[in-house]
């Protein structure tokens, strides 16, 4: 089942998403290996990355901890756009 997201909640998603990979990629892991890191499927990690999924909470702390940031650290502002 496919899940709809507001125009402005996919937005979010995706910023969260582009961090994640930033991080991850600075720190020199594959998707793959990070999965594994931090006890999460690849698949989900690349739906993570993508903007696909809201993402949990306690999966938001494996994988702040598996980067050695603080959770907050993922988060960044989505650019405004003009309506």
């Amino acid at each position: 089942m496919q899940n709809t997201y507001s125009a402005k909640d996919r937005k979010y998603l995706k910023a969260l998403g582009a961090r994640v990979r930033e991080l991850r990629k600075a720190a020199g892991y594959s998707q793959e290996d990070f999965a594994l890191e931090v006890g999460l499927d690849r698949t989900y990690m690349g739906g993570v990355e993508r903007g696909e999924r809201n993402v949990a909470v306690l999966n938001l702390r494996k994988i702040a901890a598996g980067l050695g940031v603080e959770v907050g650290d993922l988060f960044v502002q989505p650019a405004k756009t003009s309506k």
